[in-house]
């Protein structure tokens, strides 16, 4: 049963939309505003922020301190391709390091319209290249994103698997956004509900990254592309998100194409509700759901010593 906390986020959030849409800001605006809104955010004293650089892209490491963990999380964050940072999304993967104890690597790819597609992809393999240069085995690493970064988790896999690349131990998409067409049926039939996204923003968005690319690209939208091969793949979706259907297509062409996936369909969630984990009993209940398959699935160690020198050649 959902809890006395998720009925009261919905009219808290749809409050913000209407001010938000209001204003009607450009890309570069709503990225400024975002990162300005959370740029006095103070870490944890149990969670440790690495800046370093990864040819050019800006990166962080993200680490509860006095932990000896088994995972390294890389994480793709989410907004739609034409937003998104690492200061915007510090608060997130704090929470989710402290939550699991993972070693997080969080890239500021490239975006749109500056950078339209295949920018995001070409640079979410640049990251993941990278941690293999560091010496950190496939088996040991997780590859997780939100919203357009959990398509573009898919894409990056399915850019490796083409390439011949070791693909990483397993991957988590949290409200995943696989269809740039956006056809899905929870496109209409949710719209009322969604108090984050809505069509319109979605196409605009996709507009903005696809430039004259197809929609149906596979690396840009995964629901159209041949998935065999792929590692296992943990997939979170609320009802109250126009994402739904996105998330219930691949994981059934996924299953089609013999892919371990697991589909968690959370009642009376909203897009992206993970983020919400110091004050929502369904977020922490979601991370905890998210430790354990990563858990199960990258249970090679790495020694923390290792992540630390790696980060101090980055940043020469």
């Amino acid at each position: 049963m959902p809890s006395w906390q998720s009925y009261l986020v919905k009219p808290a959030v749809r409050l913000l939309r209407v001010r938000h849409k209001l204003e009607e800001p450009t890309f570069a605006e709503q990225r400024a505003a975002n990162d300005a809104m959370l740029s006095h955010f103070k870490f944890p004293p149990d969670v440790l922020y690495e800046p370093i650089v990864i040819e050019g892209l800006p990166a962080a490491w993200v680490i509860q301190s006095h932990v000896s963990t088994e995972q390294v999380i890389l994480y793709l964050h989410g907004g739609a391709y034409v937003l998104g940072s690492l200061t915007m999304y510090l608060p997130t993967v704090a929470t989710y390091a402290q939550a699991t104890g993972a070693h997080f690597l969080m890239v500021e790819y490239r975006l749109a319209p500056e950078h339209p597609f295949p920018a995001a992809v070409d640079d979410a393999r640049t990251a993941y290249h990278w941690l293999l240069a560091q010496g950190i085995r496939p088996e040991q690493i997780v590859v997780m994103g939100d919203s357009a970064g959990g398509g573009l988790t898919v894409a990056l896999l399915l850019a490796l698997r083409d390439e011949q690349t070791p693909l990483p131990a397993a991957a988590v998409c949290l409200s995943p956004w696989f269809d740039l067409a956006c056809t899905g049926e929870s496109m209409r039939t949710r719209a009322k509900a969604d108090v984050i996204l809505t069509p319109q923003m979605l196409k605009k968005a996709a507009d903005a990254y696809l430039g004259t690319t197809d929609p149906r690209t596979p690396l840009a939208s995964p629901l159209y592309a041949d998935l065999h091969g792929l590692p296992p793949m943990l997939l979170q979706v609320g009802t109250e998100d126009i994402l739904l259907d996105d998330a219930k297509r691949l994981a059934l062409c996924a299953r089609e194409a013999g892919v371990s996936i697991e589909l968690e369909v959370w009642p009376n969630l909203i897009h992206v509700w993970q983020t919400l984990g110091r004050r929502l009993p369904e977020a922490r209940q979601a991370i905890a759901h998210i430790m354990r398959f990563t858990r199960t699935h990258a249970p090679g160690s790495i020694p923390s010593a290792s992540i630390e020198g790696a980060t101090k050649q980055s940043t020469s």
